[in-house]
């Protein structure tokens, strides 16, 4: 699994005081990963198509969504322009998608 200290590398954020916000953002993450994939996280090699590994793709997608909510906490951001960013979550994601 994902441990605080490399997400909080990817955050730029060395010192303690928001790690609980983090973790809660990086299981909000790996609950969205699952949903979107259709299938359950797991840390070891699945069992079956119902399962997905944290392979380093899956753990960057992880890393995107808990960045983008940790620099975004609102729902509504005033006086930017947002674009997506090209090879983001979706794309990571796509081909462990379940359809």
């Amino acid at each position: 699994m994902l441990d605080l200290g490399r997400v909080k590398l990817h955050l730029r954020v060395f010192d303690n005081e928001e790690d609980s916000l983090i973790e809660g953002y990086v299981e909000a993450a790996k609950a969205h990963v699952a949903m979107h994939c259709d299938r359950v996280l797991v840390d070891s090699a699945p069992a079956g198509p119902e399962e997905m590994a944290l392979t380093p793709d899956v753990e960057q997608a992880i890393l995107l969504l808990v960045g983008h909510w940790f620099a975004n906490r609102e729902e509504v951001v005033v006086g930017a322009v947002a674009s997506q960013l090209p090879m983001g979550v979706s794309a990571l994601l796509w081909a462990r998608k379940r359809f």
